[in-house]
C-alpha cells in the first residue's frame, strides 16, 4: 500500500511540528475526537425523545420511528455524494460549508411547527453531519501506518462516546427546557464548532483533481474492486441494524407500564451504554496487531448473546444495562476492526472508502430502526430481540466464509 499523502506545508505549521510518537499531537487527535462525537450526536438526540415526540405530535409509535430512520436515510446519502468530495476539494473548506448547513437544518429543526417539517429538516441534519465522517479518515491519513489503528481508535472513541452520551443529553435538556431546546442548543455547537476547526485544522490537499461525477463513479469501482470494503460494509450493517432496533425501541420499553421511566430516566440508562465505547482503543491496538478477522467474529457472537439477554431481561433494568453494554462495545468493536481494514486499501481514497462503508452500514442501521420500529408494535420487546439475535449471527454465518477470499491482492483505484 502506497504511503498517506502528504500535507502541504502550512498543514505542518498548524500542527506544531507534530513531534509525538505516533506523528499526531495529542491535542489535534482530541479535537478530531471531539469534533467527530458531537457531530455524529446530531443523529441520536431524538432517540430518548421519541415517547414524547409521539406525544406532542400526535403519531403513532412507528411513525415516530420513522424519525430516526429518515435521519438515518440522510446521513446515507451525504456519504454517497458529499463524504467522496473530500478527496476532491481542501477539506477545511469542505467541512465549514457542510456544518453551516447542519447549524441551520437544526435551527429549522428546533422551530419545526409540525412532524414533516421536523422530518425534513433531520434528513437534511442527517445528511450533512457525515462530517464526522470526513474527520476520521483525516486522522487516518495523518497517522504513520504503525500506529493508524491506535490513531482512529482514539479518534472513533470521541465519535462513539458521542452516539451514546447523545442521548442522555438530549434526555436531559428536554426534561429541563423541552425538546425544542435539544436541537437549538445543538445548532449553537455546530457554530461554534465550524469557527474551532476552520482554524485549528491543519489544510489537507486533494488527493484526486477527476470531475465530481468520476469521483463518484470511482466510488462505486472502488467497491467492485474491493471486496474486503463491500463484505465490511455488510458485516456493519448486519451490527449496525441490531444496534439502531435496540435503541430506537428501548426508550418505549423503559417508559411503558414495567418502568414508567421519565425522560431523564431514559438518558441516564443510555449513559450506561456509554460504558462500550471504552472498547474502542482496544479495538484499535488489536487491529494493528493483526486480529481483526478472529475478534470480528467474536463480536458477532456477543452481540447475538447480547440481544438474548434482553429478551431474557425485559422485566429487569440490570440485565437490559448489561444488554446495552455489551451490544454497543461488539458494535464498536466490529466498526474500528472494519475501518482499519478499509483504511490499507488504497490510502490515497480515503474518503470514498469511508464513503461507501459508512454508507453501506447505515442503511443497515435505518432498515434496522424501522424493523425494530415494526417488531416492537406487533410482538412488542420480545420481537426485538429476535431480531437483534438474528441480525449478527447472520453476520457471523457470513464471516465463516471469509477465508475463500484471503489472500487476493486488490488493485488500488484511486482516480
Amino acid at each position: 500500500m502506497s504511503s498517506s499523502p502528504a500535507l502541504p506545508t502550512t498543514g505542518q505549521a498548524a500542527t506544531g511540528g507534530a513531534h509525538t510518537p505516533h506523528g499526531v499531537p495529542g491535542w489535534l487527535v482530541a479535537l478530531l475526537a471531539v469534533a467527530s462525537g458531537t457531530t455524529v450526536a446530531n443523529l441520536y438526540y431524538a432517540q430518548p425523545l421519541l415517547a414524547s415526540l409521539r406525544d406532542v405530535f400526535h403519531v403513532t409509535s412507528a411513525t415516530a420511528g420513522v424519525l430516526i430512520t429518515l435521519t438515518q436515510v440522510g446521513y446515507v446519502l451525504g456519504m454517497l455524494f458529499l463524504v467522496p468530495l473530500g478527496d476532491r476539494l481542501e477539506k477545511r473548506g469542505l467541512i465549514t460549508a457542510l456544518l453551516t448547513v447542519t447549524t441551520l437544518a437544526l435551527v429549522a429543526a428546533g422551530l419545526s411547527t409540525g412532524f414533516p417539517m421536523l422530518l425534513i429538516a433531520s434528513l437534511i441534519s442527517g445528511g450533512t453531519s457525515v462530517v464526522a465522517q470526513i474527520l476520521v479518515p483525516f486522522a487516518a491519513s495523518l497517522a504513520p501506518d504503525h500506529a493508524r489503528g491506535r490513531i482512529v481508535g482514539r479518534v472513533m472513541s470521541g465519535l462513539l462516546t458521542g452516539i451514546l452520551l447523545s442521548r442522555t443529553l438530549s434526555s436531559l435538556v428536554s426534561d429541563l427546557a423541552g425538546w425544542r431546546v435539544v436541537y437549538l442548543g445543538s445548532a449553537a455547537l455546530m457554530a461554534v464548532l465550524a469557527v474551532a476547526l476552520r482554524f485549528a485544522l491543519p489544510a489537507h490537499a486533494p488527493t484526486t483533481t477527476v470531475p465530481y461525477h468520476h469521483v463518484l463513479r470511482s466510488t462505486l469501482t472502488l467497491v467492485r474492486t474491493h471486496p474486503a470494503l463491500l463484505r465490511r460494509g455488510l458485516y456493519q450493517a448486519a451490527m449496525f441494524g441490531a444496534f439502531s432496533a435496540f435503541w430506537t425501541t428501548i426508550s418505549y420499553v423503559l417508559t411503558g407500564p414495567g418502568f414508567h421511566y421519565s425522560a431523564v430516566g431514559v438518558g441516564v440508562f443510555a449513559l450506561v451504554g456509554a460504558a462500550g465505547a471504552a472498547i474502542a482503543p482496544l479495538a484499535g491496538r488489536w487491529a494493528d496487531r493483526g486480529l481483526a478477522r478472529p475478534l470480528t467474529g467474536v463480536a458477532f457472537g456477543v452481540a447475538a448473546v447480547s440481544f438474548a439477554v434482553a429478551g431474557l431481561g425485559q422485566h429487569s433494568v440490570v440485565l437490559l444495562a448489561l444488554a446495552a453494554i455489551l451490544v454497543d462495545m461488539a458494535v464498536q468493536t466490529t466498526l474500528i476492526l472494519g475501518q482499519h481494514t478499509i483504511y490499507r486499501l488504497d490510502s490515497r481514497a480515503l474518503a470514498r472508502l469511508n464513503s461507501a462503508f459508512i454508507a453501506t452500514f447505515f442503511l443497515g442501521g435505518a432498515l434496522g430502526s424501522q424493523l425494530g420500529s415494526l417488531a416492537y408494535r406487533s410482538g412488542g420487546w420480545g420481537a426485538v430481540a429476535v431480531l437483534g439475535t438474528a441480525l449478527p449471527l447472520l453476520a457471523l454465518l457470513y464471516w465463516l466464509t471469509e477465508h475463500r477470499a484471503a489472500g487476493r491482492k486488490p488493485v488500488p483505484v484511486s482516480g
